[in-house]
């Protein structure tokens, strides 16, 4: 149950709990079903206790993947409920740490916009695309939010087009422009008795409600798995017959490069990388009650990981570490024309 679902087809606080049962039945998991669990907390009102469970993830001895994107939802929630001076402390962490995914930016921003923060919200915006967007040669998917938000708020405050609103019109893919759709002067039209500007402020929320159901559609990445050379080994040594689907390791690697870039080229959006374990491969396998020779397994494995939040986007940002766990950055990697 995602936490978008209408509150009359959900019991909030009932899926909460069963996502804070999941996470302990799967630790590796923990992060992002406890998150769904505390979206699911804050959609029923029960604030405080959202807030609970992100101090719960905070102090995880283990660590978190993205500690900002957790930071940034404590935030959120803090200030709806009138912990304003804790939320701004926070956004101001998340700020000064620079996260190179883009969603805890997103996060901050909206909270400071949401609250008539208009001037800050604009400067986070805008120096989250600046750090992430600058000689990038295309947004990746999880960065147009940045550039939509960053539009929609210097449209509110006036503000003439610059070259990242150019950035901004360009990856928007409707036919109503992000102009329109952001125009302030919109509210006025709700209360028009002139049946054409009704009409046309219509269909400014019908394309923005498109928009937000294909936002929706992504849930997870299309994503492909990944086995690292440890875990490649000990697969094939304890099933040799998917040898045939992995002849060599660094096959494997330039495979996923490859069938990722052909994805994009399809202008498939929002794709990513699992990484398997032996273990869980086995446990999977279980529990479709097959045995993990079966190779038709290994895509739905892909996609039950994914499903799971365990998928990490492709292609990295600049400067990243590549996906395959090299070491060197993507760009030195797999990033590389000739990968």
């Amino acid at each position: 149950m995602r936490p978008d679902t209408p509150a009359e087809n959900v019991d909030h606080t009932a899926e909460a709990a069963r996502l804070e049962r999941t996470a302990g039945l799967y630790p590796e998991d923990a992060e992002a079903l406890l998150l769904r669990a505390a979206a699911h907390l804050e959609l029923s009102g029960d604030r405080p206790t959202a807030s609970t469970l992100y101090d719960r993830l905070l102090s995880s001895p283990d660590g978190l993947e993205n500690p900002h994107l957790v930071r940034a939802l404590k935030a959120s929630n803090l200030w709806e409920y009138g912990h304003e001076a804790e939320a701004r402390a926070i956004i101001e962490g998340v700020r000064v740490a620079s996260p190179k995914d883009p969603a805890p930016w997103v996060i901050v921003a909206e909270s400071l916009e949401s609250h008539d923060e208009l001037e800050a919200a604009h400067e986070t915006f805008t120096e989250a695309v600046h750090r992430l967007l600058t000689d990038v040669p295309e947004p990746p998917y999880a960065t147009h939010p940045l550039l939509f938000g960053r539009h929609r708020v210097r449209r509110m405050l006036g503000k003439s087009h610059d070259e990242w609103d150019a950035l901004a019109d360009t990856v928007h893919s409707l036919p109503i422009t992000l102009d329109e759709l952001h125009d302030p002067k919109r509210v006025w039209s709700l209360g028009s008795e002139n049946p054409a500007e009704l009409e046309a402020e219509i269909l400014r929320l019908r394309a923005e409600l498109g928009a937000y159901r294909a936002a929706l559609s992504r849930p997870f990445p299309v994503a492909v798995l990944h086995w690292p050379a440890g875990e490649l080994t000990e697969l094939l040594e304890a099933y040799p017959s998917l040898s045939t689907e992995y002849p060599t390791h660094e096959e494997h690697l330039a495979t996923i490069e490859t069938a990722l870039r052909e994805l994009s080229a399809s202008g498939t959006p929002n794709l990513g990388i699992v990484t398997g374990t032996v273990p869980s491969y086995e446990a999977f396998a279980a529990s479709e009650l097959s045995s993990p020779n079966d190779a038709t397994l290994l895509p739905q494995y892909a996609t039950t990981l994914a499903a799971r939040g365990r998928a990490v986007a492709w292609p990295p940002q600049q400067g990243a570490a590549c996906w395959c766990g090299s070491g060197r950055s993507y760009g030195e990697c797999h990033g590389t024309v000739t990968a």
